[in-house]
This record gives C-alpha cells, structure tokens and sequence, in this order.
C-alpha cells in the first residue's frame, strides 16, 4: 500500500498535469480568430478559406473523437494523453513555419493533439474521481478557459510587437505544450485500466436516445463557440472597433465565462435533473447575441460579450458534465466522450466555415447571427433531453425489464 505521504504527492502531480494539459487544449486555437485578418491579408485568402482554417481543428476532432478511447484502451489513458501533447507540439512548430501548406497541416495536428485530450480527460476524471467528478471537471474546464481567453487577449499585441508578427506569436504556445508534457510524465509510470475491465459494444451507444441529446448539445455548443471565436473579432471590427480592442474584447467575453465554467458543474452535480440550469444559460445566451445583432456602443457592446461570456462557459463545462453524469462508469463516459465530441464536432467544423460563407453571400453579418441565434435554440432544447435524470442506456435496461 502506497505511503500517504507518497499518495499526496501522486494526487498533487496528477491535479497539476490534468491542468496543464486543460492549458492547451484551446490556445492554439483561440489565438487564430483574432489574427486571421493578417493571415487571410499576408496569405490572399478568402473568407471561406479562413473559415475552413478555424474549421480544421474540429474536423480532426471529428475524426480523431471515435479512434481515441481505442487508443486509450490499447496504451491507456496516461500514456496517450502525452502522446497527444507531443502531436500538439510538433502542429504548433510546423504551423509557425508561415508557408500556407504548413498552416494547413500544423493546425490539423494541433486538432488531432487536442481531441485526444478532449476526449480521454473527462474519461480520466471519471475513473479517477467518481465520488466528485463535478468539482474536477470544474477545475479542468476553468484551466481551459483561463488560456484560451488569454490567448484571445494577447495574441494581437504579440504578433504586432514581435518581428516574425502572427508566425512568432504562434510558436510561443509551444513551450506551453512543452510544459504539459514535462509534467505529466509522472504519469507515464501508470496505466489506467478502467477500460480493460469492461468491454462497451460501441455500436450500442449510438442507438441511445439519451446519448443523442448529449451529443447534440454539445455539438451546437461547440458550433456557438468556434464560431464566435473565430468570426466576433470580425463582427466587431464592422461596429468600428480596432483589431485590438476587439481580440481583447473576444477575450473579456471569455474571462466573463469563467464564474460560470467553474460553478455549473457543481451545481449540475447537485441537482437530480440539469433542465433548470439549460433553461437559464440557453436565455442568457440568447439576450447576448440578440444584443449583439442589435448592435450598439463599444461599451454596450462590452456588455453583450460580458452576457454571451457568461452563457458560453456554462454550456461547455454543462456539456462536459453531463458525459459524465449520464454515464454509470468510466467505460461508458470514454465511449459516449468519443461519440458527443466526433459527431458534435463535426457539426461545430460547419460554423466558422458557414458564418463566413454567409457574409461573403451577403456581406453583412446580420444572416450569421441569426444562424447563431437558430443553433442556440436547437441547443436548449437538445439540453432539455439530455438534462433528465438518467443514464444513457437508462431507458433501455427499463424496456427490458418490464
């Protein structure tokens, strides 16, 4: 039996690595949106193209999602989480080269590095934490938050003051992922084997209403945030602000997220049904970007992403929550984590491509905010079925029982 004072230490390194890896899995991707304009401006793209550039990480995500819990079965969860981290890095490297292919092809990585830690974290969490999976899932969604508002707020004053511009300010998260690797190597020793125990059919999953209304939501989540990453610095740009205020306002509007991206999973935790808490962020959600469609002062402007802030970070840690809540083991949370993040964010690759589709037809972002406005509603009412009390195959064991 481990010495207390050993399984301190273990836990402490473990909480710290799952923190780091949180760290990574949106910087490289928030600190896009705010720079793309120099990117499409140096590179000649379209807005179709920019588009599909924010839109490829998820399309690794896509395809990735399904691969990683097998992964995680055949090395466990430890050693593929840092075999993402690797895969991370060397996107982040081949992306700052500047070539227009390297772009391409780095940013897929970082999508395949990230959708590994997408998927087996909450997977993580659940085997390791299942007494209190809710409070650990608060801390990995704000760590995740945290920096990808931060690379939002900084990624314009970086690439302006440094000489290689957005190439040199994409390098810098590197050492971040650099960071997480080092880190999590404690964790290399161990190998988790929850999901050696138990065999899930992963055709099954797929049959499970309930796990349909999961990964419904937390596509359109994911379709509502990419979207708004990679296209509200535009927006606001045509409300006449500057390039850099607007990255930092994108980033104010994901620093408003974290009270709520730290405090939904807790409350989620604690209620016997999640419908309440869809109702009232699918609401606030709503009267931001309703405000932000009717436009305004730059400081009511502020406020709107204040409000669409506070809804965002509520809808994404709810929808990782609810993988772990609607789920009765740690088998069933790494299948149905694989299934809401594949199909969920092949559903989230079609917005930042379709909002910018939209305004090349009709040169007004009027149409893509009434897209958002739509998807959000499809959201809630996702979020009413997958916020009732039962698990995701639930339904199925009562069929036959009776």
């Amino acid at each position: 039996m481990p010495h207390p004072h050993n399984k301190k230490i273990q836990s402490f390194w473990l909480i710290t690595g799952i923190i780091f890896i949180a760290f990574n899995l949106r910087p490289a991707i928030t600190s896009v949106g705010p720079v793309i304009s120099s990117i499409r401006a140096e590179l000649h793209m379209s807005n179709g193209a920019a588009g599909f550039l924010t839109a490829l990480p998820l399309l690794s995500f896509a395809v990735l999602s399904p691969l990683a819990p097998k992964l995680g079965q055949r090395l466990g969860n430890e050693r593929t989480l840092w075999l993402g981290l690797v895969i991370l890095l060397i996107g982040v490297l081949t992306r700052s080269t500047g070539y227009t292919a390297a772009l391409f092809f780095g940013t897929a990585l970082i999508g395949v590095g990230i959708a590994i830690g997408n998927v087996l974290l909450p997977s993580l969490i659940k085997h390791k934490y299942p007494e209190k999976p809710g409070i650990m899932i608060s801390l990995y969604t704000t760590s995740m938050n945290i920096f990808a508002a931060l690379a939002s707020g900084v990624s314009v004053p970086l690439a302006t003051q440094m000489n290689g511009g957005w190439k040199q300010a994409f390098l810098l998260w590197g050492g971040l992922a650099l960071l997480a690797l080092l880190i999590w190597i404690p964790q290399l020793r161990h190998r988790d084997t929850a999901n050696q125990t138990m065999k899930l059919q992963s055709s099954s999953i797929w049959a499970s209403k309930m796990a349909w209304y999961v990964t419904i939501f937390m596509g359109l989540q994911s379709f509502l945030f990419y979207s708004s990453i990679a296209w509200f610095p535009e927006i606001l740009r045509s409300h006449g602000i500057d390039t850099a205020t607007a990255g930092w306002m994108v980033s104010l509007m994901q620093f408003a997220s974290l009270p709520s991206t730290f405090l939904t999973p807790v409350l989620a935790d604690r209620v016997k049904q999640q419908r309440g808490i869809v109702a009232a962020l699918a609401s606030v959600y709503l009267i931001g970007l309703c405000g932000l469609l009717a436009g305004g002062s730059h400081t009511l402007l502020a406020i709107w992403m204040i409000i669409i802030g506070i809804g965002q970070g509520s809808s994404i840690s709810l929808a990782l929550t609810l993988i772990g809540l609607r789920s009765e083991n740690a088998q069933q949370a790494a299948a149905l984590s694989g299934m809401s993040q594949s199909f969920g964010y092949l559903l989230a690759a079609v917005g930042p491509i379709f909002v910018g589709y939209l305004f090349d037809q009709t040169h007004s972002w009027t149409m893509p905010i009434v897209l958002l406005i739509a998807a959000l509603i499809v959201m809630g009412a996702a979020g009413q079925g997958a916020g009732r009390d039962r698990y995701i195959f639930q339904s199925e064991k009562q069929r036959n029982s009776a």
